[in-house]
């Protein structure tokens, strides 16, 4: 199966689709599956039937999307977890900067995917893996194409402060943010360690073959 570059941004972009279901109102209360397994239906609500009209209106879109990675995702700690290695010697300006660039380049890249994304079904498995710890848990889903191709979505999430919020999601085997933590570093390498060009220049990229092939994270 081939792949162009819309698919990708389109697979991409429902990756981090289910970063943005508004849970936090049952953080306190359900279990990791049960909220995203909930909030699937009522974020897919907002978006189904108005693809035309927020193809049209991006801002609009982006909007929607910013607003809802407000109330899940832990970008402090995504971001820390991109830089890896780097982080102890980064400045608390140049942490909470990177943290606030990775997440604007995801809303940009994914409200475009969000449009076009051309799926059949959406289902969290039945049959979940246990937790490790009682503060990290692991939710399984699928999407299946309008093809039948199906592609294994995994998301990872960390209780802080007595909510569940997302920090990583692999699709298809390749963990994302792995991905990313490797390309942080090949920048670092690249730009002699320079923090702030690191910054500036951030835009991560999933190459079109590696998506194809999958992984086995």
């Amino acid at each position: 199966m081939q792949l162009t570059l819309s698919t990708v941004v389109q697979r991409l972009a429902f990756a981090f689709m289910l970063l943005m279901t508004p849970l936090l109102a049952q953080a306190q209360t359900a279990s990791p599956e049960a909220m995203i397994r909930e909030n699937i239906e009522s974020f897919m609500g907002q978006i189904n039937g108005k693809e035309d009209y927020y193809a049209n209106n991006l801002d609009e879109l982006k909007a929607l999307v910013n607003d809802s990675l407000n109330e899940v995702a832990d970008f402090r700690y995504i971001g820390a977890s991109v830089m890896g290695s780097y982080f102890r010697n980064a400045t608390p300006e140049q942490r909470s900067q990177f943290a606030n660039v990775f997440r604007q380049t995801l809303i940009d890249t994914y409200t475009r995917g969000l449009v076009t994304f051309d799926y059949d079904e959406l289902r969290v498995l039945s049959d979940q893996r246990g937790q490790r710890h009682e503060d990290q848990a692991s939710v399984d889903m699928e999407v299946v194409a309008n093809n039948g191709q199906v592609y294994p979505v995994s998301y990872s999430l960390r209780l802080s402060d007595g909510q569940w919020r997302v920090v990583n999601v692999i699709v298809n085997g390749i963990n994302l943010g792995l991905t990313f933590r490797n390309q942080f570093d090949q920048a670092m390498r690249e730009n002699n360690r320079d923090y702030d060009a690191v910054i500036r220049g951030w835009a991560p990229e999933i190459g079109v073959d590696e998506l194809e092939q999958g992984g086995d994270a």
